[in-house]
C-alpha cells in the first residue's frame, strides 16, 4: 500500500500540469462524493492504454478530496485513496518499464480469454482473475474497459456481465473522448498538447437480478459506444 501510494503520487505530479488546463474538461463528478467507499464498478470506453487510468486516478482523487469537475491545487494528491483498482490484460501490463511502473498503482491483472500475442484465441477466464476483481470490489472502487482493447469495431466481452450478476455492484459509466487524439495510444507521448479533450460521468446504472448476460452485456455495450 506504501508503495502504491507513493507511484499515485509521483504518476499525479508528473502528469498534473497535462490534465489541469483548460483543454481537459471535467463533468459530472459531484456523485463521486455521494457514492459508498467499496462495490462501485466504473465501466468506460477505452482510447489510450495509460492516460485513461491516470486521468481517472486525478478525477478520483480530486473529488474525494472536494474538487468538483476539477483538478486545481496538486494537494489532493497528498493522501491519494488507496482503494482504487483497474482491471487491465496481464500482457499489457508486462511489456515496458512504464507499464510495469503503473500496474502497482492498482491494476487487476487478468489473462485475456480472447487475444494473446496478437492472435485470437479461446479460453476460459481464470478462475483466480474473477476472483481478484471480486475482492478489489469488496474492498473499493474498480474501473473496467468493456471491450478489453482501444479498438472500438471490437465487441463488448461478456466478462463485465458476469461481474455485476456476481458483485452487484453500483454501476457508474464513463465517457472518455479526444485522449486518442493527444496522448499516444501506448505511451505516455503527448502528440497533439492543442487539442480539447474530456471525461465525463455518468448517472449510476441499474440492473436486475432477472437480466441475463447477454442482456446486461447489449445495455454495456450501448451506453459505452
Amino acid at each position: 500500500m506504501i508503495i502504491k501510494r507513493a507511484i499515485i503520487r509521483i504518476i499525479g505530479a508528473i502528469t498534473h500540469r497535462t490534465f489541469n488546463n483548460k483543454r481537459f474538461n471535467i463533468q459530472g463528478t459531484s456523485l463521486l462524493s455521494e457514492i459508498p467507499n467499496d462495490n462501485v464498478l466504473f465501466i468506460s470506453n477505452h482510447q489510450t492504454y495509460f492516460y485513461d487510468v491516470i486521468a481517472m486516478l486525478h478525477v478520483f482523487n480530486a473529488s474525494v478530496n472536494g474538487r468538483s469537475d476539477s483538478l486545481k491545487n496538486i494537494l489532493y494528491l497528498l493522501n491519494p485513496k488507496s482503494n482504487i483498482y483497474f482491471i487491465a490484460a496481464l500482457e499489457t501490463m508486462k511489456t515496458s518499464l512504464i507499464s510495469k511502473i503503473l500496474s502497482y498503482a492498482g491494476s487487476i491483472l487478468i489473462k485475456r480469454t480472447w487475444r494473446e500475442a496478437g492472435k485470437n484465441i479461446n479460453r476460459s477466464i481464470r478462475s483466480e482473475d474473477f476472483d481478484n476483481i471480486i475482492k478489489a470490489l469488496n474492498d473499493g472502487w474498480v474501473i473496467t474497459f468493456p471491450r478489453g482493447t482501444t479498438d472500438n469495431s471490437k465487441p463488448v466481452r461478456s466478462g463485465t456481465a458476469h461481474i455485476i450478476k456476481a458483485a452487484n455492484p453500483l454501476v457508474i459509466p464513463v465517457r472518455i473522448d479526444g485522449f486518442g487524439d493527444v496522448f499516444k495510444k501506448n505511451s505516455l507521448k503527448i502528440i497533439n498538447k492543442n487539442k480539447h479533450f474530456s471525461i465525463k460521468f455518468g448517472n449510476p446504472l441499474k440492473f436486475y437480478d432477472n437480466q441475463s448476460i447477454e442482456s446486461i452485456t447489449s445495455q454495456i455495450e450501448k451506453i459505452i459506444d
